[in-house]
């Protein structure tokens, strides 16, 4: 048992899940060629914000025929623009395993009032996929739970040949897993998570099935105006082109740029994976050398790379949420570890991001200190 504090400290202690980590080549220079005081429909401001969709559509590698648009409020808002613009032609099917699932099975129960199916796991499990029927219902559900840190295994359960629409929020999973795009009818993330971009924008992507819903479907429901992607029953083109329904940050946009570049340079989407891969293989090799600390999520297969959720196990803890709270408070008091308490409606332990923009040193530099925090915590309570 360690009781002395570890040497080594690491570079850049945030482990955030969100805002995340800024790439490690980043500095604020790096923005200089912002479009700033220029109208973001200036031909300056239409070229950035294109280049930001066909970069996101080359970086994720998404098929020609999808439309990328770039949309306000983060993923929370690109989430609802397709809750409320898709849902209600056919029955639905809604799966939540952590909370931002179940706060999307709230508006489409509560606020919508659509008679969905709603299917749900407790934390650290995931619900049996196979009981979903994407055949004919539209289905919407989180591809990696934020919250939990159990992602979808695989898409082998979205029948290819289907009736309904897959709606999935890939907030923390786009960039750092493999999306299957033609399983996925509309796809959601936004900058700030795997890339470690600047907040307040959202990305949907709609396959050529959810532009033919939209063009084909009006909803019961009156819809806001920063909802709306059809006019006079066809889709509103320029959204997808750069013409933002809203007026964006050009800086976020830069920010953005840079960040695309940026992954570029560390081998794409594949080289973004491996990166994220080998920051959560640091973080379960712990846990396996530990047995006071355990992944929450239950089965292997399931396990986040991004956002690995931890539980103390230990059974000398009296308290687990103060004790989690406590070791957290360590190792920020000592700049080791910010922001790793776990989200406010998960169950008390750690959240540790391990997105491509984390360096693999960092995290196991920190790891150390965890140990030493751990310890100490125990000791406090003896």
């Amino acid at each position: 048992m360690a009781t002395q504090q570890p040497a080594t400290r690491p570079a850049n202690p945030r482990f955030s899940s969100g805002p995340c980590a800024k790439p490690p080549t980043f500095d604020v220079t790096k923005l200089a060629d912002a479009a700033l005081g220029r109208s973001h429909r200036a031909a300056v401001g239409k070229a950035k914000l294109k280049d930001a969709i066909e970069g996101t559509r080359d970086v994720l590698g998404i098929p020609a025929d999808y439309r990328i648009g770039i949309v306000p409020a983060s993923d929370t808002g690109a989430v609802e623009m397709a809750l409320w613009s898709l849902l209600g032609a056919r029955k639905v099917e809604m799966l939540a395993w952590e909370s931002f699932g179940a706060g999307w099975v709230t508006d489409v129960v509560k606020q919508l009032k659509i008679d969905a199916e709603v299917k749900t796991a407790d934390y650290g499990q995931i619900v049996d996929l196979s009981t979903v029927d994407t055949k004919n219902n539209d289905v919407v559900f989180t591809w990696n739970g934020t919250t939990s840190g159990v992602r979808v295994p695989n898409a082998d359960w979205i029948a290819d040949e289907r009736e309904g629409l897959t709606i999935c929020d890939a907030t923390s999973a786009a960039f750092a897993m493999d999306l299957p795009w033609d399983k996925l009818d509309v796809t959601t993330f936004s900058w700030q998570k795997v890339l470690g971009g600047e907040a307040a924008h959202g990305v949907i992507v709609l396959s050529p099935r959810a532009v033919e819903r939209l063009e084909s479907y009006t909803p019961a429901w009156p819809l806001p105006k920063i909802f709306r992607l059809t006019k006079g029953g066809k889709l509103i083109e320029g959204i997808f082109t750069g013409a933002t329904i809203n007026t964006p940050s050009m800086l976020a946009v830069e920010d953005y740029l840079f960040a695309l570049d940026w992954a570029r340079s560390e081998g794409g989407l594949q080289g973004l994976i491996a990166r994220a891969d080998a920051n959560a293989k640091a973080v379960f090799d712990f846990c396996d050398a530990n047995d006071w600390i355990a992944n929450l999520a239950e089965d292997d297969a399931t396990r986040s790379n991004t956002s690995v959720c931890l539980k103390f196990t230990d059974a000398r803890i009296q308290d687990g949420a103060a004790f989690a709270k406590a070791v957290a408070k360590r190792l920020e008091a000592e700049n080791i570890a910010l922001d790793i308490g776990a989200y406010r409606d998960a169950p008390a332990g750690l959240r540790i991001w391990c997105g491509g923009t984390v360096e693999t040193a960092d995290l196991e530099a920190m790891l150390p200190w965890l140990a030493w925090a751990f310890e100490a915590e125990i000791a406090a309570q003896a």
